[in-house]
């Protein structure tokens, strides 16, 4: 006998994928794009960067290792919720301290199992990032009509500033270093550079990595001032990941930014801060169609010629082709020769677009914190 589905998947276009629920109850509706990470999916689901979007992960075996506290980038997942080719298994890892299913209903966030990511990832790629319902219903009982409905009345993401949806409520200090065995996360005791971090939906992780690379870290909500930065006397500005459509932020970004940029002090962006930096120096940026989502992305320093494997999160892009003179773009992407970083000709400012920190995913990227330090040294050395 064939069990009953107890959730569905509503594409704005009418097309109804069936599954098997898990996590929370209830309907949630949101922009769908994959992930094509292979390990990663707690930190993934608790990026801020993904707030507003429902993930369908092109790897089968989500759930398997559990979930941890150590794992979690944010409080709760700020992703709306999850679809998966299989339902999730009991975990095991050592590391396990709980299971994917019991996590997701605790935090209000519907899963997704049994339903053919393949075809659902090719209808993405073609489309183009589509407006959905996701509903998960124990007895079985769907009004596809208004779930096809809701779908098509979300709005998306073009135009909204989430940014300010997700950062810290006020400012606090970090110094928790990257996990390293057998001592977990410890902290930072000898920092040599005051670094604020401006946190548009800073990962966890992120911060771990400044840290690292022997950072004070204070951590400002994304409505922050050049004043309110510059006020901190800091050796070096960070500007973090974050969600939604860079121009609606850049309202208030860029003339943060701009006023940093009015000092020497050494700037470093990321994912959304990269947009951020580059609309302050100028440029445009643009919705792509489906956006980049993954752990296995190629992407060429143009200046070194290097390779890098990155993580990459993002459905907006900066247009290369806007950037001005004295901006120079200093990475591409080999998937589709998008723009991945920028560096101000002369001056100790640059960005990348995707997740050096690698949380989940490669560490090719790490050295971007330590070229951050360095180039607060080179300051600090005048």
């Amino acid at each position: 006998m064939t069990q009953k589905p107890t959730a569905c998947l509503a594409l704005a276009d009418g097309t109804i994928f069936y599954g098997m629920g898990f996590g929370a109850a209830g309907e949630t509706v949101a922009e769908l794009c994959f992930n094509t990470a292979m390990t990663g999916y707690q930190e993934i689901m608790t990026d801020p960067s993904y707030a507003g979007q429902i993930i369908t992960f092109t790897f089968p075996h989500i759930g398997n290792t559990g979930v941890n506290t150590d794992d979690d980038e944010t409080a709760d997942p700020v992703a709306a919720g999850m679809v998966v080719k299989w339902d999730p298994t009991e975990a095991s890892n050592w590391r396990a301290t709980g299971e994917l299913k019991s996590w997701l209903a605790a935090r209000n966030r519907i899963g997704m199992g049994g339903v053919d990511t393949r075809r659902l990832t090719r209808a993405i790629r073609q489309q183009g990032a589509p407006h959905v319902a996701l509903a998960h219903n124990p007895d079985g009982v769907f009004d596809l009509e208004k779930l096809v409905a809701k779908a098509r009345a979300f709005a998306g993401l073009e135009g909204l500033d989430l940014a300010k949806d997700v950062t810290c409520a006020q400012s606090y200090q970090w110094n928790e270093m990257l996990w390293a065995w057998p001592e977990g996360h410890q902290p930072q005791t000898q920092a040599r550079h005051k670094v604020v971090a401006v946190d548009y939906g800073a990962k966890r992780n992120i911060l771990r990595c400044l840290a690292s690379a022997g950072c004070d870290v204070t951590v400002l909500p994304a409505s922050a001032t050049a004043e309110d930065v510059l006020a901190l006397n800091p050796d070096g500005v960070f500007l973090s990941n974050g969600p939604g459509d860079p121009a609606a932020t850049g309202v208030y970004a860029v003339p943060m930014i701009q006023g940093v940029l009015a000092t020497d002090i050494p700037v470093f962006g990321i994912c959304l801060g990269h947009q951020m930096l580059a609309l302050a120096l100028g440029a445009r940026t643009i919705k792509m169609n489906h956006g980049h989502h993954g752990a296995n992305h190629p992407v060429k320093d143009r200046e070194t010629g290097k390779v890098e494997i990155t993580s990459m999160n993002h459905g907006f892009t900066v247009d290369s082709q806007t950037l001005p003179a004295g901006v120079i773009e200093t990475h591409v992407s080999l998937f589709d020769g998008s723009n991945c970083g920028i560096r101000l000709d002369g001056r100790p400012v640059f960005s990348v677009q995707y997740h050096p920190e690698a949380s989940p995913g490669p560490q090719d990227s790490y050295y971007l914190f330590e070229r951050f330090a360095e180039a607060m040294d080179a300051r600090a050395a005048r």
